[in-house]
């Protein structure tokens, strides 16, 4: 299990990273890094899902981070993304997508995308993907990068992250890329019939990856792994959704 972010990142801690030349930094081997990441990180952390293994030797997760932490992107930790967002550890992430069983049909809604890799990795997994920012920078380098990609099944939009995305429910995925004290009511409202939410829900001590599900109106409750992640910017003990 990945523990939570305790201080700054070391870029020389990546084993992808080829020797320093005269013009300029260590470069990096960013297929031979994320081949490294799947077999490593995912795979022996059971992660069982071919379809989402597959997204995640696909997707160039180097292009998800600032220029200058490129070199760390595969290491399985939480990467600054600036004021207080992260891209998650990916072996949570992963995960936490696997947990809500996700199918080709299927209309997710990412709460807290950043810069929009989680979504990148939905987008191979299902119909539809809305991802909701706070922040107007992150969500307008979100839609560059994921244009730049290719992926045009990715709706990026900036709001409020504790409100969700209402215009588009109801959603039968709905993953919350960070950790957060409680789920608020009006995200968990947005939960389709059958449909599955799932969030590190932050403790004293260590997160639990909960899932939540949906049924004949009738939520349920389950916690999944523990689960260290740095929490979702804006985020305060408001009224939420409990059992």
């Amino acid at each position: 299990m990945s523990s939570p972010v305790r201080g700054p990142i070391n870029p020389c801690s990546n084993p992808c990273a080829q020797a320093s030349t005269e013009e300029g930094p260590p470069t990096v081997d960013f297929a031979a890094a994320r081949h490294n990441m799947v077999e490593s990180q995912i795979r022996p952390n059971r992660v069982t899902d071919e379809r989402l293994i597959d997204a995640m030797a696909a997707v160039p997760r180097e292009a998800f981070v600032p220029k200058q932490l490129r070199g760390i992107a595969y290491v399985d930790e939480a990467i600054p993304l600036g004021e207080g967002h992260h891209l998650m550890e990916p072996m949570i992430l992963a995960r936490l997508i696997q947990a809500t069983r996700p199918a080709a049909g299927d209309l997710a809604l990412v709460v807290g995308c950043g810069t929009g890799y989680s979504a990148a990795l939905l987008s191979h997994l299902v119909g539809t993907v809305v991802a909701l920012e706070s922040d107007p920078g992150l969500a307008q380098q979100a839609t560059q990068t994921l244009g730049d990609l290719g992926i045009d099944t990715v709706a990026v939009v900036t709001g409020a992250l504790d409100k969700g995305c209402p215009d588009q429910a109801p959603y039968e995925i709905i993953l919350f890329d960070g950790a957060v004290p409680a789920v608020p009511e009006a995200v968990s409202a947005q939960l389709a019939e059958g449909g599955r939410l799932i969030a590190v829900i932050a403790g004293e001590r260590i997160g639990k990856a909960t899932l939540i599900t949906r049924r004949r109106g009738v939520f349920t409750s389950r916690e999944v792994f523990d689960a260290g992640t740095p929490m979702l910017p804006g985020f305060e003990r408001k009224t939420a959704f409990v059992f």
